[in-house]
């Protein structure tokens, strides 16, 4: 009973030292035991790796998981075992994980973390990221990065959003293009592409950035819990405004 107790108690003190100092090691972060925080705001990348610079992307990676690490909130990082492609080339998949998704955002927009990137084209062939959900968040995003791509907010909202930039772009497009009789003559197609050409220049680089930042205490990312009162709020200022445009483009139609 005594060796039983005695080598429990070994274990118990042993365990987390071993595995922090093995982290430690490989340069994978600090150990956090399990169910210490319900979430974490985390990022998965994908690179490619030609099979010669296998060890050059290693260290490459090592760097950059000590440099993540000097950042607030950071929690830890794996990374996986390659796939074998063809070709001779090496899938790799890093997850990185921090405590919030805005110490994320300042290590993914930092400009150490810039230049390593740089540093890193000279070493992998692909660099690819979590992919979009709906394929509309990068409207929703305050900066450029496909990393931020799962950090969009859910989809019932961008749609909204969406049709509350693209409704009146369309209608005041329409009513001034008519006006002036323009695209008359051209067939159906043409006249089409052209329109849909300006429509999405209109809506990209103007009026979406203005609906997401209007909207932005309501367009949070899906994985943060806003406040009911906040949730009615955003939803009916949306409904309202898109009621609004109705009645008016209705009376000037």
């Amino acid at each position: 009973m005594t060796l039983r107790v005695s080598v429990i108690d070994f274990f118990q003190e042993r365990w987390p030292q071993a595995i922090a100092k093995l982290q430690g090691m490989r340069g994978l972060g600090q150990f956090r035991p399990v169910g210490e925080q319900s979430s974490y705001s985390s990022l998965v990348i994908e690179y490619t790796v030609p099979e010669e610079k296998l060890w050059a992307f290693r260290k490459w990676h090592w760097g950059v998981i000590r440099a993540a690490q000097r950042f607030e909130g950071f929690v830890r990082a794996d990374r996986h075992r390659p796939l074998n492609c063809k070709r001779g080339l090496l899938r790799w998949y890093s997850v990185i994980h921090f405590e919030h998704p805005d110490h994320l955002n300042q290590w993914l927009l930092s400009d150490e973390r810039e230049a390593l990137l740089q540093e890193g084209r000279e070493i992998f062939t692909a660099y690819k990221f979590k992919s979009f959900e709906t394929g509309l968040e990068g409207w929703f995003c305050h900066h450029s990065g496909a990393e931020l791509s799962g950090l969009g907010p859910p989809a019932w909202k961008q749609i909204l959003s969406v049709v509350l930039a693209l409704y009146p772009v369309i209608m005041i497009q329409d009513l001034i293009f008519g006006h002036l009789g323009l695209f008359e003559d051209w067939s159906a197609g043409s006249a089409m592409v052209v329109n849909l050409l300006i429509t999405t220049c209109i809506l990209t680089l103007f009026v979406m950035p203005a609906v997401a930042r209007m909207l932005d205490f309501w367009l949070q990312p899906a994985h943060r819990r806003a406040p009911l009162r906040q949730e009615l709020v955003g939803t009916a200022l949306t409904v309202l405004a898109m009621t609004l445009m109705v009645v008016v483009f209705n009376a000037v139609d």
